[in-house]
């Protein structure tokens, strides 16, 4: 299809160097109204609105896209037209989100890559600039497990919150149980929440506990339990050790019949927010010198448990990893010291024997 298009000038000269421009600057119409001329806020709309659309992404994600977007993109960049993009524009402002925090620099380049990937998918744009800016450097840290000593503290620190004396109903036990299941698991927080009794054999030869679900908090949808875990490799079944089994059938013994019923529900029967268990910790653990425990740092501890009494697959099987790599890079603390080869070591100080070369004693 043929198209005129048109531009003005004060002389001759200056209206076919604007017509010659704007032939530089043009793009072809899009079906889907993304065009060179959109602005970033308008990209951002339809890049949302694409990706609830196809249900791919969790909600919960898709949502802290969108808070991304309005607390950090947005104010800065939301009035750009496509074509005003620059990589250098792109990388100055990424940089300078690095000086305030590398989360949000990396936040904020995710967003923008898959909201500029959706534009060159259109047409509106040739190429995805954020591709081509600095790369984020996250400072790497290693992996802090807890020791046999930490753990007699946070175990302390429970007992000792417990039996404060506060106003309104007074403390359950449901904290203690839920650390005690995170250390028998390796289970995440919302996989442990997320338990029901009908994924718990107990009776059996070897008792286990099925993981298979996880808890989500959503705006306007509230608290539910959804009915898979992060991934398809975290989806298991684990061999519950004896401390376990004791909290279980401790617990159990007060259930109700149902087998859908959470282990760990609210006082209302209801499921419990990761949030809010999240903030209970934190209470327990002020001014214990435990401040640099999370709940991810009970799934570390199993991980380097297993990885130094058996091997790092079968930590990665049992945190339900896709891959050992992840387990190693990311969850398994490195030892304090070496492996002890000093016997080893010792045959390099011995001395051959003159008449075979052999080192002596061999």
């Amino acid at each position: 299809m043929t198209r005129q298009v048109t531009a003005t000038g004060t002389t001759g000269a200056a209206a076919e160097r604007a017509l010659r421009q704007k032939l530089v600057d043009r793009r072809a119409p899009t079906q889907q109204g993304i065009t060179a001329d959109t602005t970033m806020t308008k990209l951002a709309a339809h890049w949302l609105a694409f990706l609830r659309e196809e249900g791919r992404i969790e909600a919960t994600t898709v949502n802290e896209y969108e808070r991304v977007l309005a607390n950090v993109v947005l104010p800065e960049l939301g009035g750009l037209r496509l074509r005003e993009l620059t990589t250098s524009r792109l990388d100055v402002f990424l940089v300078r989100l690095r000086s305030i925090s590398t989360s949000r620099q990396r936040k904020a380049k995710v967003v923008l890559s898959a909201m500029l990937g959706l534009a060159v998918r259109h047409d509106a744009l040739t190429v995805n600039l954020v591709q081509q800016t600095s790369r984020v450097h996250r400072q790497r840290s290693e992996p802090r497990s807890l020791t046999l000593a930490d753990l007699v503290g946070v175990r302390e620190a429970l007992r000792a919150w417990a039996a404060k004396e506060r106003p309104g109903p007074k403390a359950s036990s449901d904290l203690a149980d839920i650390i005690d299941l995170m250390l028998a698991t390796g289970a995440r927080i919302g996989e442990v929440l997320a338990v029901r009794w009908a994924d718990v054999e107990l009776n059996a030869t070897r008792p286990s506990l099925t993981i298979k679900g996880t808890i989500k908090t959503e705006a306007g949808k509230g608290t539910y339990r959804k009915a898979s875990p992060k991934s398809d490799a975290s989806v298991r079944t684990v061999v519950l050790p004896g401390f376990a089994i004791a909290v279980l059938e401790r617990r159990r013994a007060s259930a109700p019949g149902d087998p859908n019923a959470p282990v760990f529900p609210t006082r209302n029967g209801t499921w419990q927010q990761v949030n809010n268990v999240e903030r209970r910790w934190r209470q327990v653990r002020k001014d214990t010198g435990l401040e640099w425990v999370t709940p991810h740092t009970f799934r570390k501890t199993v991980a380097t448990l297993i990885a130094e009494r058996v091997d790092a697959e079968t930590a990665s099987q049992q945190l339900g990893h896709s891959s050992p790599a992840i387990t190693r890079e990311f969850y398994i603390s490195k030892p304090a010291i070496a492996a002890d080869v000093a016997h080893v070591l010792d045959e390099l100080a011995a001395s051959p024997d003159p008449g075979t070369g052999r080192i002596l004693g061999e």
